[in-house]
């Protein structure tokens, strides 16, 4: 590794260390320097095993380093977002290329649970992050995260329920890498068994303290807070008037493209008639020749009209990682990934699924967009109608003056 590089990743551990002696709370005994320094071994072997270049390298074990220093801030929730913007700060005031901070932050965001991980990169992150899974250091980790967990959220687990969290989770984790499948699956599974053995054939139901794995600290704020039946209520009657919405949306532009339809077939049939039956007797009527042409104006002006307020409009189709992890793309509509693979639309749905917040931006994207397109619909639409309305009175006025003189 180049000389600059490896002085710059000694400065991060020396800055990381120094954040966790001094400003992480003692209560994290599990998210603590000790385990940080386990996920920078583990990502080191890892890199090493499969020989990655050393941009790679570099990228990887800086995100090892920073991905907890978000406990920081003294609370779980989100300490990916505080790891973010602590990284991104050391790595600025190093002059580190951008798209070196960039792809540290994507890899820290990646550890987030339910992980999801997209580049090489990543998946040997995550793995590194829950390399313990697989090893004999697993049973004296877990005490630290329930000892850690207890004192955060001031509630002890029993050991059937902690217990049953940690089978839910080590029998829904997956590792990334081969590397990790074969050395850590085995001894993870046996971990799985023997604490099946100890629970026995029953289990213990999930209660809503259950819901999240012991590894996430997401709705687990739900045990302090009374109103989480009253907060559920609430989110029905937003999805309910997001769905109400999204269908009127829908039904208005149904209907404009049923007017667009109506205006488009009667101006045809004029303009059809105009030209099988006007056109070949005008050498008679030659009086008639302004009023045919301003009723041949109006009917193709309207139909043009009502077809721009129907032509469809189709964007690039593509998305960035940078634009799902900054909750930028709105992947409810078609034209924004319909040239991606299926592998990385999957990805960015598993992303958005997981974040509720991202959801509902989502949907008000949606919801908003859907009513530009209406807006827009609506005023074309209207420009055919006044056109048609109008027009055809001009029109038979002509061809009455026409006719008056003419006779």
């Amino acid at each position: 590794m180049m000389d600059n590089k490896a002085q710059i990743l000694n400065e991060a551990q020396a800055y990381v260390t120094e954040i966790f002696h001094k400003e992480v709370d003692p209560q994290f005994v599990f998210h603590n320097l000790e385990h940080t320094q386990q996920v920078a071994r583990a990502a080191d072997e890892i890199a090493a095993h499969y020989q990655i270049p050393e941009d790679d390298r570099f990228v990887l074990i800086l995100a090892a380093w920073f991905h907890d220093t978000g406990f920081s801030s003294g609370k779980a929730e989100d300490h990916e977002k505080e790891s973010l913007g602590i990284a991104t700060e050391f790595l600025l005031s190093k002059n580190v290329d951008p798209e070196v901070i960039q792809r540290v932050s994507s890899c820290i965001q990646a550890t987030r649970m339910p992980q999801s991980p997209l580049s090489q990169v990543e998946k040997i992150m995550c793995d590194a992050d829950l390399y313990h899974l697989g090893t004999q250091d697993f049973k004296k980790m877990n005490v630290q995260l329930k000892a850690e967990q207890e004192a955060y959220f001031k509630k002890e687990f029993g050991r059937k329920e902690w217990r049953q969290r940690n089978i839910d989770f080590l029998e829904s984790h997956q590792y990334f890498t081969d590397y990790c499948q074969q050395k850590l699956e085995p001894q993870k599974q046996e971990w799985i068994r023997q604490l099946r053995k100890k629970q026995g054939d029953k289990g213990v139901k999930h209660t809503q303290e259950m819901e999240i794995s012991p590894y996430s600290f997401g709705k687990e704020s739900n045990f302090t807070n009374p109103k989480a039946k009253e907060d559920k209520s609430v989110e029905r009657g937003v999805q309910t008037i997001f769905r109400i919405t999204s269908n009127n949306h829908i039904n208005l532009s149904e209907m404009a493209d049923k007017k667009a339809s109506i205006m488009i077939s009667v101006n045809s049939i004029i303009v059809s008639l105009i030209f099988s039956v006007v056109l070949g007797r005008l050498e008679y009527y030659p009086h008639l020749i302004v009023p045919a042409l301003l009723l041949t104006v109006v009917c193709v002006s309207a139909i043009t009209f009502a077809v721009l307020a129907t032509r469809p409009s189709i964007s690039t189709g593509r998305f960035t990682e940078d634009d799902i992890r900054n909750k930028k793309t709105n992947l409810l509509f078609f034209g924004n990934f319909h040239q991606m693979e299926l592998e990385e639309y999957n990805w960015a749905m598993g992303e958005l699924l997981r974040d509720k917040d991202y959801i509902y931006n989502s949907m008000i994207k949606d919801i908003y967009f859907l009513g530009v397109v209406l807006a827009r619909k609506y005023r074309l639409l209207r420009i055919s109608y006044n056109i048609f309305m109008f027009g055809m009175i001009l029109a038979v006025i002509a061809f009455g003056v026409a006719s008056y003189l003419g006779s």
